[in-house]
């Protein structure tokens, strides 16, 4: 049996900031991954521009933790959108703030974020292994499967930051679930987050797949977004329906508001001022700009559209989609679910295992897109790691 100060088990965004946090107050970590190599869903989320952070004020950042933000503030107080782009200028990294308050790389990747980390974590003295397998303990040890056989390791702490349910293939299975549940921690279900809808399509949409829709508004329940989404040949996806996707998957309909900029006066104006002699793709198109995938949407959406302008200038502001459920969650971006709070301390050790923290997306919260996961990811790491140093 191995024996260390600091154990960290997952070597994602939390899992590094935890055994960065460790190293930093003096402490021997040994960070251990499941996959080959580390932060897989990091670097895949990092191929199309890494969002690493939201510029906004701490009030409206932590409103996108709904419930969870109560008790996530102190640690997003103490290392959120000003100290991750810190962090990253630390690692050599500038970074721009988007039109929309995103905060990115100027590199736009993961990957030499990445590198500048773990080479900052290999001089601080943290020893990476990867292609170890958490299985649970045997006796007051860690157990893993490696590829030499398998290997025990009793630690004065551990981290876990074993991440979540989605993206299996990237390392996120979930399989930590039942080790805890038999430990008696309690667990809420997982359920997608950030996911996309299916929508059984007429073959009337197929020239639309992977379309953009653009200058639309969302809405479901109480939650309305203005986003970009696509169609695909299995249903929605893309920010704007992430953004209202909570409520989706709660039940609430899905409204399309095709025409956000124009009351619905002013549309019903605009529609009843086009000559009779037109055709209703050429009314739309001529009074609204309305062609193309929005114009598909409204006829696949509501069938054949009412003749008289003020009930199709109602549609169009509130055109409902028909959904036929989320996407599984092994696709989503992200999960709700995860260990309880009232099951960790304010340091985020588990109650019911002394000298064990949890961080990142192992934890019950959930965010949008938008910086807001990789944040709270960062922060939770730190803090876990930083509270495992004071034992």
């Amino acid at each position: 049996m191995e024996k260390c100060d600091a154990l960290v088990i997952g070597a994602g965004p939390a899992g590094l900031m935890a055994a960065d946090a460790l190293a930093q107050a003096g402490r021997r970590v040994i960070l251990v991954e499941a996959r080959p190599s580390p932060a897989r869903k990091f670097l895949m989320a990092g191929k199309s521009g890494l969002n690493l952070t939201k510029d906004a004020p701490p009030a409206a950042f932590l409103d996108a933790y709904d419930e969870a933000a109560g008790w996530l503030a102190p640690m997003i107080t103490s290392f959120g959108p000003p100290e991750v782009q810190d962090w990253a200028r630390g690692l050599g990294q500038p970074v721009f703030t988007g039109s929309s308050g995103r905060v990115f790389p100027q590199a736009m990747k993961a990957s030499p974020l990445l590198r500048a980390w773990l080479a900052r974590l290999a001089d601080q003295g943290v020893e990476l292994r990867t292609g170890w397998r958490w299985q649970g303990w045997q006796g007051q040890a860690a157990r893993f499967d490696t590829p030499a056989g398998t290997a025990l390791i009793a630690a004065d702490v551990i981290v876990l930051a074993l991440g979540g349910a989605s993206w299996a293939r990237l390392g996120s299975d979930g399989a930590w679930r039942d080790i805890l549940l038999r430990q008696g921690v309690p667990v809420a279900s997982f359920q997608p987050a950030n996911m996309g809808f299916r929508v059984d399509w007429s073959h009337h949409m197929a020239p639309y797949f992977g379309t953009p829709v653009k200058g639309v508004a969302l809405s479901a329940g109480e939650l309305h977004a203005r986003g970009e989404f696509v169609l695909s040949a299995r249903g929605i996806e893309g920010g704007g329906v992430y953004a209202v996707s909570r409520a989706l998957r709660e039940g609430a309909p899905l409204v399309l508001d095709l025409a956000p900029d124009l009351q619905a006066g002013e549309i019903a104006r605009r529609l009843a001022a086009q000559p009779g002699r037109l055709s209703l793709s050429n009314r739309l198109r001529r009074a609204l700009g309305l062609a193309g995938v929005r114009r598909a949407l409204l006829r696949e959406c509501a069938g054949p559209p009412p003749a008289a302008p003020e009930a199709l200038a109602r549609l169009i502001k509130a055109l409902p989609v028909p959904l036929a459920g989320p996407r599984p969650l092994d696709e989503a971006i992200s999960i709700a679910g995860g260990i309880r709070r009232e099951a960790l301390t304010a340091g985020l050790e588990i109650k019911a295992l002394p000298g064990v923290f949890a961080a990142g997306e192992m934890l019950d919260w959930e965010a949008p897109t938008g910086g807001y996961l990789l944040t709270a990811c960062l922060a939770t790491g730190r803090w876990a790691g930083c509270a495992a140093a004071r034992l």
